[in-house]
């Protein structure tokens, strides 16, 4: 089994990896249900020493614009066991897109994913902003939004598989974001039940029909899996948790497996972590499963205001 998403060709071209590199990581990933062996032997190290809280996720950075050696690799190493860092630094209040450029080219995140309502240099600029188009999309305004991972209506030659949020503002209250690794997952469900994983990589197991993206774009039908392995075998995650203009591949192994994998992130797993980015903290991630709680700002004081920019790249080395 392949990644479903790109056809060889294609793999070869965006990875730059050579033909046998390609079929030695995809043949040989624990993400494929035949390999048991190197499952278990993934599984073992995963859990060790996994995190117990967000606290453990945070790394201090002096400035992210140039990392130190020893901060790219604290980053580095929360990044390798769970697929996300949370940063703190001293750059609080700069409205400054350089930090995010220099931050994400740091960690190997080069290809922006510019979606509609993105600034000219394609990061978004994350603000409750009453003019103009935006407020008819949830990202712009104050409202919760429900799980997901980035970019889930693109299709498949333009899936997102890096994440970087920079917050220059945060709200007055509200804005938290839970956080939930996508291996891990994987994991609780295959452990329960490796039929899951067999229905959600189906290659028509999600759709979501055509019309505007959450942010306005008009986009075309999207199918694809929920999981998929990419070219150098790590795991992919494409998810929603939306209710409406979601079509789900009319099956019972598929609906069972939806239904395991809501119980996951809406029940008490020690897995889900909570966190609130500050003044100057971020998340950097390959396009981990997070929602983000309902916030308000005060007259008085700035808006929330939140950096983010999407990637095709996965952080580097990881």
């Amino acid at each position: 089994m392949t990644n479903p998403t790109l056809g060889v060709g294609a793999r070869v071209a965006l990875y730059g990896e050579s033909m046998s590199e390609l079929v030695r990581s995809v043949t040989t990933s624990p993400f494929l249900l035949q390999n048991e062996v190197a499952y278990l032997r993934w599984r073992d190290a995963k859990l060790v020493d996994y995190p117990q809280g967000a606290a453990e996720l945070v790394v201090e950075i002096r400035d992210p614009r140039r990392l130190s050696r020893a901060e790219h690799d604290e980053v580095l190493r929360r990044i390798r066991k769970t697929n996300m860092a949370v940063y703190t630094s001293g750059v609080g209040g700069e409205a400054d897109k350089g930090i995010v450029v220099a931050l994400g080219a740091a960690l190997g995140l080069n290809r922006l994913d510019a979606n509609w309502l993105a600034d000219d240099d394609g990061i978004t600029s994350l603000t409750i902003n009453p003019a103009g188009p935006r407020p008819k999309y949830i990202p712009y305004t104050n409202r919760p939004i429900s799980w997901h991972t980035d970019g889930y209506y693109n299709p498949p030659q333009r899936q997102i598989h890096g994440l970087l949020l920079h917050c220059v503002e945060p709200a007055a209250t509200g804005g938290q974001n839970a956080l939930l690794d996508p291996e891990i997952v994987y994991l609780l469900l295959r452990d329960e039940n490796p039929d899951f994983i067999r229905a959600l990589m189906q290659a028509d197991a999600m759709t979501v029909p055509p019309g505007t993206n959450s942010e306005g774009g008009y986009r075309g039908s999207a199918v694809g899996p929920v999981f998929s392995v990419r070219p150098d075998g790590n795991l992919h995650m494409r998810y929603t948790a939306r209710k409406r203009n979601i079509e789900w591949k009319d099956e019972p192994a598929v609906h069972e497996a939806v239904s395991r994998l809501r119980a996951i992130y809406e029940g008490d797993s020690p897995f889900v972590f909570r966190a609130r980015l500050e003044s100057g903290m971020g998340l950097v991630s390959n396009n981990v499963l997070h929602d983000r709680s309902g916030f308000d700002d005060l007259p008085s004081a700035p808006r929330r205001l939140i950096y983010r920019a999407r990637y095709y790249d996965r952080v580097s080395r990881t």
